[in-house]
């Protein structure tokens, strides 16, 4: 079971493996870089890719999800990726790429499409940098970006404009920090992160004190936030530094756009978040957990490696057995709550027929005591 879809559609206009420089490749030269298979005319050339649904002439599209199988006998696109188990019900007039898995091929291409458009390079002069920051080799500072005082800045880092880097931050080689991202002090980031437009890595965590007022006094919040290595963190996101010690998000981590992370929450490796997530504080996840969008997990409590969560999933306790599908709300087994939920649509019919059950039994009632 698929507890969430990651959406790789692609939009009709991007350019395939150059935008300044238009590239046309051959199916063939394609099939040859992911080690495929041509069905079809193998000299056919491509420059764009295209949704399956809107496939135009020169573009290149994939099938990997089912649900899109009948548009693969009617689009205008000239090469189709496709699993290699894929037999056509019908004719096709696309040429088709036969690989192990469309969808990593499409990555493989998305990749090397991505590596050859051109890098920014250079410091803006409108940027502000500390002269007790260090800043590796090939960096790229965009406008109004500010990199303050003990800041260490890695090679070949990406810090693209109205960026704030604080006092002591780290950052790895590699790391890109997109528009308005801002971290604060003391971080750390390692090698090969990427940090979408908006995010804000070591806000205070949520700690506040009732006092015998009423009132309620802010808890310092003197940790910070550490990511590992090729974490990859979307756009308006926020991780919270930690009271004491760290929020850690493990190496490999993929957070997507609008997500929560509390206070010393920690985050195993490899799993995945998906929009509009919250973990609420001291929570530990285990690796290659899987969060379906808007769901959530309480503080203080373990998930075990492997665990899944559909959407809009409520994470209330610990989670103990790894490897196991979990939704609802509270959460419980997927299997569970999909015959509970089948029960749960006829209730509207459930309680009439009870009504009525009552109703015939209370007529039998009055006939047995006359």
């Amino acid at each position: 079971m698929h507890f969430y879809d990651i959406n790789f559609h692609l939009l009709s206009n991007c350019n395939i493996f150059a935008k300044k420089n238009k590239m046309e490749f051959s199916a063939q030269q394609i099939a040859e870089y992911l080690k495929g298979t041509v069905v079809g005319d193998p000299n056919i050339k491509v420059s764009n890719f295209a949704k399956i649904e809107e496939g135009k002439p020169g573009t290149l599209t994939f099938l990997s999800n089912l649900k899109y199988t009948e548009y693969i006998y009617t689009t205008q696109a000239s090469v189709v990726l496709v699993n290699k188990d894929f037999v056509p019900e019908k004719e096709i007039s696309a040429t088709l790429i036969k690989v192990e898995n469309s969808y990593a091929a499409l990555a493989s291409l998305l990749t090397l499409a991505d590596s050859m458009n051109p890098k920014k390079t250079g410091v803006s002069p409108k940027a502000d940098i500390s002269e007790k920051a260090q800043l590796g080799e090939n960096a790229y500072v965009g406008a109004f970006a500010v990199i303050e005082d003990g800041a260490k800045i890695g090679k070949n880092v990406s810090i693209y404009p109205q960026v704030y880097v604080g006092d002591n931050v780290t950052l790895g080689d590699n790391v890109t920090l997109y528009p308005g991202v801002k971290i604060y002090k003391d971080c750390v980031i390692g090698n090969n992160c990427t940090i979408h437009a908006g995010t804000i890595i070591g806000a205070d965590g949520f700690g506040f004190a009732p006092q015998a007022d009423g009132s309620y006094g802010k808890i310092p919040q003197i940790g910070n936030v550490v990511l590992e290595d090729d974490v990859e963190i979307g756009a308006n996101t926020t991780i919270d530094r930690a009271t004491m010690g760290c929020t850690r998000i493990k190496k490999g981590v993929k957070i997507d756009n609008l997500v929560q992370i509390a206070h010393n929450v920690e985050v195993g490796e490899n799993t995945v978040m998906a929009a509009m997530t919250g973990i609420a504080g001291s929570t530990k996840i285990g690796k290659h957990c899987m969060f379906g969008g808007q769901s959530g997990a309480i503080g203080h409590i373990t998930i075990a490696d492997g665990s899944m969560f559909a959407a809009q999933s409520g994470v209330m306790s610990s989670v103990k057995v790894p490897n196991q599908g979990h939704q609802g709300s509270p959460h419980f087994l997927a299997p569970d709550f999909n015959r509970s939920y089948a029960c749960y649509k006829r209730l509207p019919d459930m309680r009439r027929q009870v009504i009525e059950m009552q109703k015939q039994i209370e007529e039998l009632k009055q006939l047995l005591n006359k």
